[in-house]
């Protein structure tokens, strides 16, 4: 087993374990469930709600995030029932990896030096651009010097729609809503006539649209999106990023990348993927 050293603690506590099962007889309470369940076990932090990255269905999770930390995991020494999938909401990425509540995060989490301040990042495994999803039978907007006068969407917080307003066109017309997949339905009913954000976002929702949206396939910015670690752990990091570069090599990438963007015509940048790993080592 090739498990990084970084787990290796929880051996040990496989014999502190065993010896709580014994006081089990004694007093039932004093033994935890939750770390039992997961001894030997990686925890990984994903999103349980974006369709084509990170989505839970009916106990089961998919996307090219859940595909590229499965195969991390597994080039790490553990099977597929050794993982334990854990919601990662972006607000709580940075609290997950410092309080040990995840081993990494693969949640369309771009590498940024502010968030390099509270944890380490391995990658990057995809390098995103801000684009445009339309519907279908739309050729009037083939990039966002196209909007001026057209209604635009992205999700509440976001600066995606913010920035084609300054950058590209001033007299778009702006709307948020709590979720992309809001947008999504804003647009397929014609209450918008565009949405914003990461190109792979939004042909993961582009996949879901049974071929009535599509992304436009101009981005115009880049995000690096990396595996969150653990602050300071270039061993691990060093690994993750072995396992990514195997992954690129052997076409397990592509073939993922295609099956969860399927029917979408979507392209990655290929003046930036399939990326270099070297993050964090």
């Amino acid at each position: 087993m090739k498990k990084q050293q970084s787990l290796t603690a929880r051996v040990m506590r496989r014999v502190a374990a065993a010896a709580c099962a014994v006081a089990c007889v004694v007093s039932v309470a004093a033994c935890g469930s939750n770390e039992s369940n997961e001894e030997g076990k990686i925890r990984i932090g994903i999103k349980f709600d974006q369709p084509g990255l990170g989505f839970k269905k009916s106990g089961t999770y998919e996307g090219f995030d859940v595909d590229v930390a499965r195969y991390i995991a597994n080039s790490l020494g553990y099977s597929d029932a050794d993982i334990v999938w854990k919601e990662a909401p972006p607000k709580q990425r940075e609290a997950m990896l410092q309080n040990g509540d995840v081993d990494m995060i693969l949640a369309t989490y771009s590498i940024t030096d502010a968030r390099k301040q509270a944890v380490s990042f391995a990658g990057p495994y995809f390098v995103a651009g801000q684009d445009l999803m339309v519907r279908a039978d739309d050729d009037s907007i083939k990039g966002p010097q196209d909007l001026n006068g057209k209604r635009l969407c992205s999700v509440t917080g976001s600066t995606s729609a913010v920035t084609v307003k300054e950058k590209f066109a001033s007299e778009v017309q702006l709307m948020e809503q709590p979720s992309y997949a809001e947008c999504a339905t804003a647009l397929f009913s014609g209450i918008v006539d565009a949405v914003t954000t990461d190109d792979i976002i939004l042909a993961g929702l582009a996949a879901n649209s049974r071929g009535k949206l599509k992304v436009v396939g101009q981005p115009f910015t880049e995000e690096y999106y990396g595996v969150g670690i653990k602050k300071g752990d270039t061993e691990l990091a060093t690994k993750i990023n072995a396992a990514i570069t195997e992954m690129i090599e052997d076409g397990s990438w592509q073939r993922a990348l295609d099956a969860n963007t399927k029917g979408t015509g979507f392209t990655p940048n290929p003046k930036f993927n399939p990326p270099t790993p070297t993050e964090g080592e």
